[in-house]
């Protein structure tokens, strides 16, 4: 079943399982080296299909990340979820999101962002980081999605990365939600996360995107990051996890973890 955005707790489309409690070892290049994990007495065999569905009941009611946010409030095109994955980079979903919907009110399509100044731009979405910079990137995209592309952009994650400051996270989740393409994309929520779990072992997004493609179920492939950014924000959180009440504690490794709470 395809994704369907609209609904905020649908899953990516369905595909063969490949469910794996290997471990993939990511090289320096983003290739990746399976082998077995560790193995320890006090936790029970990594199933990714059961902690999947511990983590997706325990952040039922918290705030979906800020993309699936916006299209569930209808701004799902291709373009428009772009526009709001830049405005997301280094900032957070509580800021991104009102700047996003107040920028996509004034012009949700590429001709209308196009005709704006940058300079009306940086004043819609001045509270995000490095505002002045995404506004001049955003009007370029709309430019040459007008001119070059007859306003519509092609659901192809080679041509969305020729345009400045994005890059395979922003191509990979607006493809995901915009387009129903399968395709892993991996924030820091996303990298940490499942790095700590053991499923992982990579130092960069960039090898855990590319360790997760090697094993990580198709159909997990869109909804990974709709899960782990609110798990990863609320949850497992980058210093003092919260361990004691993580539903999925019997399964994680804990890989890094020294002060939880």
């Amino acid at each position: 079943m395809a994704t369907t955005p609209r609904n905020r707790r649908a899953t990516s489309r369905q595909a063969p399982s490949r469910t794996s409690t290997r471990t993939v070892r990511a090289r320096p290049d983003n290739t990746g080296v399976v082998t077995e994990p560790e193995p320890r007495a006090d936790k029970v065999p990594f199933d990714i299909d059961d902690v999947l569905a511990r983590v997706r009941e325990a952040v039922r009611d918290f705030a979906d990340a800020a993309m699936f946010a916006l299209a569930a409030r209808g701004h799902d095109s291709l373009f428009e979820q772009l526009v709001a994955c830049i405005l997301s980079i280094r900032t957070l979903d509580e800021v991104s999101l009102p700047a996003a919907l107040a920028l996509l009110q004034r012009a949700s399509t590429p001709e209308a962002l196009a005709s704006m100044r940058p300079d009306d731009l940086d004043a819609l979405i001045r509270p995000v980081t490095f505002h002045d910079a995404k506004a001049h990137q955003l009007h370029a995209i709309a430019v040459r999605t007008r001119n070059e592309f007859g306003g519509k952009l092609p659901c192809d994650a080679q041509v969305l990365q020729t345009f400045k400051g994005v890059g395979p996270k922003c191509a990979h989740l607006a493809l995901g939600i915009a387009c129903g393409h399968e395709a892993i994309s991996v924030d820091i929520h996303v990298h940490r996360v499942t790095n700590r779990w053991g499923y992982v072992k990579a130092n960069s997004p960039e090898a855990t995107m590319a360790a997760l493609e090697t094993q990580l179920p198709r159909r997990y492939w869109v909804e990974l990051n709709r899960l782990l950014v609110p798990f990863g924000k609320h949850v497992c959180t980058g210093s003092r996890p919260r361990c004691s009440t993580c539903p999925v504690l019997e399964s994680c490794r804990q890989v890094g973890v020294t002060n939880p709470r």
